[in-house]
């Protein structure tokens, strides 16, 4: 009931990458399987096979969404590799504030929500460290994921996902501790409102996103061939204003996949900048 043939992973295989971009590569029937075999009860599917196929199929839009929502679903947690919000503090926000006080940001692949509010906490702490008047900070977080966007709107959080990478400090200053008995915690209001989350996928056009300061894709292109990360770093480069900062993951590079942006070495870390 669970097996997995060689020819339905090849199918399936190449259907994710065609609806959302991620490459599976050889032998990870068992990721599929992990992921997918929760789906079968929801969806009363005797047969991975079955759900596989129909999934694939346009007559079960619930079940397609259900599966690439699976797929698609990454861990992650706050202030991840900590230099890129440390970099946002020390270098790009004042750069940017010396020319403006509105400050856009987008947060792709935004997962749950750690990243977008990770940048809305930073910014809030910069601007009170500074005592900065006047400055705006617009936080778009995106995800193909409705299960993630739904968790990153909510902002609630358990006490598993606050222990990754939060300090009790900034539990204190930036969360609510709700009353349900279990330790959830909700990202307060005044940091809420700096965010705005919405569904995207990245292999979509971004005409319709504006034009941002800061783009932030971290440990997202790695599940991409090289033909899609070329398209999205491009994308990339077309929704940056004059100067604008891409942030990566830090394993990931854009040798031969774009000549758009020049990159800046910090220390630590690498960020790249849209080329004039």
């Amino acid at each position: 009931m669970r097996a997995l043939s060689d020819d339905i992973y090849k199918q399936f295989s190449d259907f994710l990458e065609v609806q959302c971009g991620i490459v599976l590569g050889a032998n990870k029937q068992y990721l599929v399987k992990s992921r997918l075999i929760p789906l079968m009860t929801k969806f009363s599917i005797v047969k991975l096979s079955d759900l596989i196929q129909q999934s694939m199929s346009y007559k079960n839009r619930e079940l397609r969404t259900a599966v690439v929502d699976a797929m698609t679903t990454n861990e992650t947690l706050w202030f991840r590799d900590r230099y890129p919000f440390e970099l946002l503090s020390n270098k790009i926000y004042p750069e940017i504030l010396a020319k403006k006080k509105n400050i856009k940001i987008w947060s792709a692949a935004s997962s749950s929500g750690q990243e977008a509010y990770s940048i809305a906490m930073t910014s809030t702490e910069y601007q009170k460290k500074k005592s900065v008047l006047g400055m705006n900070v617009q936080i778009l977080g995106t995800d193909i994921s409705n299960t993630m966007l739904a968790q990153c709107k909510s902002g609630v959080y358990d006490t598993l996902a606050l222990s990754r990478g939060l300090s009790d400090e900034r539990k204190r200053l930036f969360f609510e501790r709700l009353d349900d008995g279990a330790g959830k915690m909700q990202i307060k209001p005044e940091v809420k409102k700096m965010t705005n989350f919405r569904s995207y996928n990245l292999l979509d056009s971004y005409a319709g996103l504006g034009k941002f300061d800061i783009i932030f894709c971290r440990n997202v292109l790695i599940y991409f061939s090289s033909e899609v990360k070329s398209l999205i770093l491009n994308q990339f480069a077309g929704a940056l204003n004059p100067g604008g900062y891409l942030i990566l993951g830090a394993s990931e590079s854009l040798t031969g996949l774009t000549d758009k942006f020049e990159m800046v070495r910090c220390n630590p870390g690498i960020i790249y900048q849209l080329k004039n």
